[in-house]
């Protein structure tokens, strides 16, 4: 199989099987299977910025890193607080790509 990393079209045909796959899986799902893997991701998510919060500070003492982590949480909600930083788009940036609105259409 060729790297699809050398053909833009090939890789963006790989992202959208992967991204189509993904929301057909979560669709099947039952309510408590999707609350389970909420709770998987949300554990996994917070053990990786233990990790590197660790990793980055040298820190060896998981104390001391959670309280890193912590710091790094009320920093960003302060900057959301002050209106530095949104999860909503941009005005007037673009919609999603046609790929992307035929798969969230399935």
């Amino acid at each position: 199989m060729p790297n699809p990393h050398d053909n833009p079209d090939a890789l963006r045909e790989l992202q959208d099987a992967i991204y189509k796959e993904r929301v057909l899986r979560a669709r099947a799902m039952t309510e408590s299977e999707r609350l389970d893997a909420v709770f998987e991701l949300t554990n996994f998510v917070f053990q990786n910025m233990l990790a590197g919060a660790m990793w980055q500070k040298g820190l060896t003492d998981t104390d001391e890193g959670w309280q890193e982590v912590r710091r790094r949480l009320d920093r960003l909600q302060k900057m959301h607080d002050r209106g530095r930083f949104t999860n909503e788009p941009p005005s007037g940036s673009p919609a999603p790509g046609p790929q992307l609105a035929a798969i969230c259409s399935l």
